[in-house]
């Protein structure tokens, strides 16, 4: 027995200290599982105020804050600039300045395209207008659409020029989703319209700047170099999803989410799935990946949409909202100061990083 003893006191210890490596070894794979982050990440601008978009013209970098600034960030310097409205700005939740977008001879008529949320007595609605930036301040000139519905929530907002030098709007449901289904209105839909707001002659309903319908609260657009138009939208608590845009195509909001099918509708070509939200916002397509800012899933997401694979890129900068390819950076804008958010010191901020 006496001999037993040491063996019995050796076995104890080697099974504590295998214990203990295996608790380490957990302690570090948790350690390392919740974040992806890609070194040479640069911040450009700091203490922004929940910016919304990016936009580029030569050097300069601009971007919008919600609560009704355009920053224009060159060569180091940061100014922010005035936005002169027309109309009283809306700080509801999701709602202000929003989508922007340069006119694509900016450098010589200084002409840009702003989506914003304005209030009007008791009510809310949401207009598509064009600013003129004279003497380093944005006024409104001229009035596109007007009146979109906004609601509570679901405003949309986001503005791009597409191959075709039309202006794309993406309008959210305004929390009302049968008139995403309701050809007549503006609601739950892609717009497309000419530069000078009139409604273009092949768009797929007469009379109508409605290009796709179905949509519930969509708030990303973007080209392939083959002229493919993707967009991102936000599902209804999950299946958030990324599309491929057609003229006229029904996408489906409310009578369908996620991986459902339906005759004469599109499903999406990603989906966050039942139980996951990205909440994406701002995308970008280089080749055939597709980056898009996810809110809620606090990164950066790649989409290869040839292979139909899915990835993080980077997370650990809080709710992203925007992306924006420029030659082989990518910048992206956290936003942390939306209300919902866990803002750093200096937040928020314009990163970005090299691919």
């Amino acid at each position: 027995m006496k001999r037993m003893i040491p063996i019995l006191l050796l076995a104890i210890f080697m099974c504590a200290a295998c214990t203990s490596t295996k608790e380490k070894n957990e302690r570090m794979v948790k350690q390392e599982e919740p974040s992806k982050v890609i070194p040479n990440v640069e911040i450009i601008a700091k203490q922004l105020r929940t910016p919304w978009s990016i936009e580029k013209s030569d050097t300069a970098l601009y971007v919008t804050e919600r609560p009704g600034n355009i920053v224009k960030i060159m060569e180091g310097e940061v100014a922010r600039q005035q936005v002169l409205l027309k109309k009283e700005l809306s700080t509801a939740p999701e709602a202000g300045l929003l989508g922007f977008v340069l006119s694509p001879d900016f450098t010589t008529t200084h002409i840009a395209y702003a989506y914003y949320t304005y209030e009007e007595g008791s009510a809310q609605f949401n207009r598509v207008v064009t600013l003129m930036l004279i003497d380093n301040k944005w006024q409104e000139t001229d009035l596109l659409i007007d009146r979109i519905q906004s609601g509570t929530y679901h405003h949309g907002g986001r503005l791009k020029i597409g191959p075709d030098r039309k202006l794309y709007v993406t309008v959210g449901d305004a929390t009302q989703p049968s008139l995403a289904q309701d050809l007549d209105a503006l609601e739950g839909k892609i717009l497309r319209l000419n530069l000078d707001g009139s409604i273009p002659n092949d768009n797929p309903f007469p009379r109508s700047y409605v290009y796709s319908y179905g949509h519930r609260n969509p708030q990303g657009l973007a080209w392939a170099t083959d002229g493919t138009m993707y967009a991102s939208e936000h599902g209804n608590a999950a299946n958030d999803e990324i599309n491929m845009i057609e003229k006229g195509k029904n996408y489906g909001w409310p009578l369908m989410e996620g991986t459902d099918k339906q005759q004469h509708m599109v499903t999406p070509l990603f989906t966050s799935g039942s139980t996951k939200t990205w909440a994406p916002s701002g995308i970008t397509v280089v080749d055939d990946h597709l980056y898009a800012a996810a809110l809620r899933g606090t990164a950066v997401l790649t989409f290869d949409v040839n292979m139909k694979k899915q990835d993080m890129l980077l997370s650990e900068f809080g709710r992203i909202r925007d992306v924006f390819m420029d030659g082989s950076y990518l910048y992206f804008i956290s936003n942390n100061t939306d209300g919902r958010g866990n803002p750093q010191p200096d937040d928020d901020k314009l990163y970005r990083i090299p691919l």
